[in-house]
């Protein structure tokens, strides 16, 4: 039997998703740093920030700054979140080469997230479409259906509902399209059925997962993902993040973490995992009150660990 595996990309939200729930502030030269060590690593895409009120989530209020700054680093997909139009503009202006659009599947989460109910946030996608087409420089429109896999407003979420909006999303021009563990409720035989669902009603359309940790299964959760042909995953370094609509809900899966299972199993990723425990240094030395996770950072690379390109 062949050991040889499909490649998998990481993107790499901690600069987004991580240090947005951060207690304190990364300064915008530790974030560029932060940065340049990820993508020294092997990341090739990271979600370096999100434009969004500065009152709101003043942890990114310097994301235009970071763009202009992560494009200066070689071969790196730079990737910003944007909820709305006005936000969009600004991702384009700064040269954002992606920009990711949240869309909870949840009408309650929706309302409490972008102040618009599910519907309306997808017609918001198809003017934020029409106008980024119209430019002439093109930037890549991902869509993540968030809340794919249950709420903590509403509980659970339909297969059903969950696919009738990624094909409305997929409908409206977008890309691509994710599914969001946004809370961490999910298990993997619900991974499985839904990507199934999804896969069905919008095909190659649908290329990435995102998943939360919060009960433990992010990583089984990401397997059962990849037995399902997902070949596309969002992770955060140190495990960091959450969602500010569910107390208790941990961060994102763990990137070191994915790494290693994913390069154990022979798919190949491109990152070098030791340079990305590395990276971890600067991250607790900007952020000291802020856990960390990770069962390989804990233990240790094991000596039995071997990189996909030596099973190729």
């Amino acid at each position: 039997m062949s050991t040889k595996r499909d490649s998998v990309v990481i993107c790499e939200v901690g600069p987004r998703d991580g240090l947005q729930m951060a207690q304190g502030r990364m300064a915008t030269d530790v974030k560029l740093r932060w940065l340049r060590q990820l993508a020294d690593a092997g990341l090739r895409e990271i979600e370096v920030g999100s434009f969004v009120s500065p009152r709101a989530v003043p942890q990114m209020a310097d994301t235009g700054d970071v763009v202009r700054g992560a494009l200066a680093i070689d071969g790196l997909t730079v990737c910003a979140l944007a909820c709305n139009l006005k936000g969009v503009i600004a991702a384009h202006e700064a040269g954002a080469h992606v920009v990711a659009i949240p869309i909870s599947v949840s009408d309650t989460h929706s309302r409490a997230n972008v102040n618009k109910g599910t519907d309306d946030q997808v017609e918001a996608v198809r003017a934020i479409v029409d106008w980024v087409r119209a430019q002439s420089r093109p930037m890549r429109i991902d869509v993540a259906a968030a809340t794919a896999f249950g709420c903590s407003m509403e509980g659970q979420v339909s297969r059903k509902r969950v696919a009738q909006v990624a094909a409305a999303l997929a409908a409206a021009g977008a890309d691509r399209v994710a599914l969001a563990d946004t809370v961490g409720y999910a298990d993997p035989a619900l991974v499985r059925d839904t990507v199934r669902e999804v896969q069905d009603a919008i095909g190659a359309r649908l290329t990435k997962l995102h998943l939360h940790d919060t009960m433990g299964l992010g990583l089984a959760n990401a397997l059962a993902g990849l037995e399902q042909g997902i070949r596309e995953f969002d992770a955060c370094l140190a495990g960091l993040g959450g969602c500010p609509f569910a107390p208790g809900a941990s961060g994102n899966i763990v990137t070191e973490d994915l790494v290693f299972m994913l390069e154990s199993m022979g798919h190949a990723t491109g990152v070098d995992l030791p340079r990305l425990l590395a990276a971890r240094a600067l991250l607790h030395e900007a952020l000291p009150g802020e856990t960390m996770r990770s069962g390989v950072a804990a233990a240790g690379i094991p000596r039995t660990f071997r990189a996909s390109a030596a099973l190729a």
